[in-house]
């Protein structure tokens, strides 16, 4: 579904990837984690070229993300995209929010647009608010807005970038749980997350990406938390430190 060869980016002298080798099969779960500023949502972005890459081949189910020809607008509505910060529009209602792109991105009709988009809604639990304006709601309904918007364009991989950090300690499950389910329902998703109770729960994969870019750990969940003597020092560092708080 996705697979990233040799990805390397830099911003002006920076180097912000380095050399990067992943690949995503269809119905994986997989958590992208490490420290601060090391690269993981510049990583994610490049996904659907929200980042461009300066070296190496990005792949999304089959399209060369990477080649200056591709149609990046449809390969954007096939990856859902769910950020830290909800990203939706204030001026529009829940139901607005959830329409407007798949109307005039997908080219559906406003009634479909519609009937999907409370679906989506219904489905992250907050079909009561259909209504309401963001600031009406709270964080964790906010972000799960967001993500029934992103399911609404009917992606083939979702990907979050930290799509909790930016809320109170309360509203983090009731993020969470959408996600949960979703990856229990088959959603492929590639998840930038500080969360390693959701790692242990539902990731397939774990991928520990150090500062500088460098991808020191690519491996099953059970793996990368059950047997932290296998793990790279500095892997080992961070997991003792994330996994104390």
């Amino acid at each position: 579904m996705i697979e990233l060869k040799n990805v390397s980016k830099w911003y002006g002298a920076i180097q912000v990837l380095n050399d990067c080798n992943l690949s995503v099969d269809k119905g994986d779960v997989v958590v992208v984690c490490g420290p601060s500023g090391s690269g993981k949502s510049t990583l994610i972005k490049t996904i659907n070229a929200l980042e461009p890459v300066q070296k190496g081949e990005i792949v999304v189910n089959g399209t060369v993300v990477t080649d200056p020809r591709t149609d990046l607008p449809k390969l954007r509505s096939q990856v859902g995209m769910v950020f830290q910060h909800f990203e939706l529009f204030p001026h529009l209602s829940v139901t607005e929010n959830l329409t407007i792109a798949q109307v005039k991105v997908l080219g559906r009709k406003l009634d479909d647009a519609r009937a999907r988009g409370l679906k989506m809604l219904d489905r992250v639990g907050l079909m009561a608010h259909k209504d309401k304006f963001p600031g009406q709601l709270s964080g964790g309904q906010q972000q799960r807005v967001a993500i029934a918007r992103a399911l609404s364009m009917d992606p083939i991989v979702m990907l979050f970038d930290e799509p909790t950090s930016a809320l109170d300690p309360e509203m983090v499950g009731e993020v969470l749980d959408v996600m949960v389910k979703l990856a229990s329902e088959g959603m492929t998703m590639m998840v930038v997350t500080h969360e390693m109770g959701f790692a242990r729960k539902v990731a397939s994969r774990v991928i520990f990406i150090d500062v500088g870019g460098h991808i020191l750990e690519d491996c099953g969940k059970e793996e990368f938390f059950g047997h932290p003597e296998n793990r790279q020092p500095r892997t080992k560092d961070f997991l003792s430190k994330i996994l104390q708080g």
